[in-house]
Order: structure tokens, then sequence, then C-alpha cells
């Protein structure tokens, strides 16, 4: 298995192996926020998260097992063109599909949310049936934002008219305008302000749809993730946050970002800490 394009390969993510042939999880760093409606910044969130992740131990007390335990590879920083969206998402949507189809599980690290878009396009070819679980403050069912299609606050709109996701779940929605929740009632399942308890609700009728999980940091308070792109008070708490791969342990899961994290946003970086520790998680519970 070859990756294509050109690729950045710096601090590794803690317990990464050296083998991307014998890993069953890939991740990958998209560092693009060309589409950030206000605060750029995401573009070095994985080299944060990569680099927070050695505070952590490898051993997850939730989850009880250890990082030695399982098989993944990180892959490093996509080298993208800068300020070119359409070939970055093109070089995505070609990484992804890579990975995915050689049969392992892509996690990706952003970027903006925009990122979503190209990975789940890649996968969507390999599992038509892809059901897509959004955790969200931003509903991001707008047709365009400022005259632009292509734009983090349209990735969901883009999933299901453009890609042809037939099913979108959406977590902690507290922001939306009038027409996206309109949007939102007829074509997608949202639920607003709580993430755990309605993932509980519905966990047990998605266990033979193959997954694909979408985090966006700002979901959390931003009393507990400052660094983010766009911060909406309210919001769930970091205990909440990092429950959510422990629900979906017994799912699907073939593929996974977490992206708009902005590191220059948050000097005592607690926010790429959290993002850290929420890809350990998803690791261990969901591999």
């Amino acid at each position: 298995m070859k990756l294509l394009g050109l690729w950045e390969k710096g601090e590794s993510f803690l317990g990464s192996g050296d083998s991307l042939a014998a890993a069953a999880v890939v991740l990958l760093g998209a560092p693009m926020d060309y589409t950030v409606s206000f605060r750029s910044g995401a573009r070095s969130a994985p080299a944060a998260i990569r680099r927070l992740s050695l505070v952590l131990e490898e051993y997850s007390v939730a989850a009880g097992r250890d990082l030695t335990e399982i098989s993944f590879f990180d892959a490093g920083d996509m080298v993208l063109p800068y300020g070119n969206v359409e070939k970055s998402l093109k070089s995505i949507k070609e990484a992804v599909f890579t990975i995915a189809a050689a049969g392992k599980i892509p996690f990706l690290l952003g970027g903006d949310h925009l990122v979503s878009f190209p990975a789940v396009q890649a996968l969507y070819r390999l599992y038509p049936d892809l059901t897509v679980l959004h955790f969200d403050a931003h509903a991001d069912l707008r047709p365009h934002y400022q005259g632009e299609k292509l734009s983090h606050a349209s990735v969901v709109y883009r999933l299901l008219e453009d890609v042809g996701i037939k099913e979108v779940y959406q977590f902690g929605i507290r922001s939306a305008t009038r027409e996206e929740m309109l949007f939102a009632d007829a074509r997608t399942n949202l639920f607003l302000n709580e993430v755990i308890a309605p993932l509980k609700e519905v966990v047990s009728d998605l266990k033979e749809c193959p997954l694909y999980i979408t985090v966006d940091i700002d979901v959390l308070d931003p009393a507990f993730a400052p660094g983010t792109g766009t911060p909406e008070p309210g919001g769930i708490s970091a205990e909440g946050f990092l429950r959510i791969p422990e629900v979906l342990a017994d799912n699907r899961v073939v593929g996974l970002d977490l992206v708009e994290v902005s590191p220059p946003y948050d000097q005592v970086e607690t926010t790429a800490l959290l993002a850290a520790k929420f890809i350990r998680e998803a690791l261990l519970f969901l591999t």
C-alpha cells in the first residue's frame, strides 16, 4: 500500500506503530483551514494534537486497554496546496480512499470542517449505505456561506446533497439559521444541545450500519475547549465528550475525523490535549 501525494512526517501520535501495512487504523493530518469563517489557525492542529498526545498515558483507564495492544500508524500530514480548496479536497479524497480500500480505518485530523466532505466522498464509494454521525455546535446545513458552496459552514449540506448520504444524525447542535432548522427537520436526525443521552437512544439501531464519525471540537463548551475557530457558548463538558467513543464501542465505525481545533487561541493548549485524549479513546474503543 502506498499513499499518494506529498507527506510531511514529523512527530507521531503517542503509541503509533512503524508499519503502514500492518496497521488497522491510519491517522492522517489534513492541515487545511481555508474556509474558516471567523478565525483561522486549524491548519496547525494536527501537529499540536500529536505533540500534546505525548502528555498522555498509552493506557486508558476507561477502556481498560493500552495502545500497545492495537495496531495503528500515524502517516503524518498531507502537503496541501495552500489556498487551493478544490485541489486540497481532491488530495484528501484520494488519500482516504487509498486507506479505506486497503481495509484500514482512516482517522483524519483537521483542519477545518470541510475536510470531512472529501473523506465521506471517498468512503461512500466503498460503503453506499454509509451513515454519518455529526457532533458539533453548528448545524453546518447552509447551501452556501458568503457565496461559497465549499465552506465549513455547509459541509453537512454537501454530504446530503452532493455525496448522497441518506442518514445523518446530528448531536449537540445549538446554533443554526431558521432555514437550517427547517432543512434539518426534513433531512436529518437532529438533537439539540445534548450528546450522550440521544446517542445512547439511537446507537442500537445503528449496529449494522457502517458509520462515519465527524467531530467538531466546538461541540464542547468553550470553557473546556477555547482553542477553536467559531466558539459557541453552551455545549457539553469534557467528560461527556470523552464518552462518545465508549458509547459507540460496539458499532461498525469505518472512518472518523476530529476538526476545528485552533491552537493559536488556546495558550495553555488544553484544547489540543483534549483532542488528543479523544483520539486515544477512539483508537482503543473503536478498533
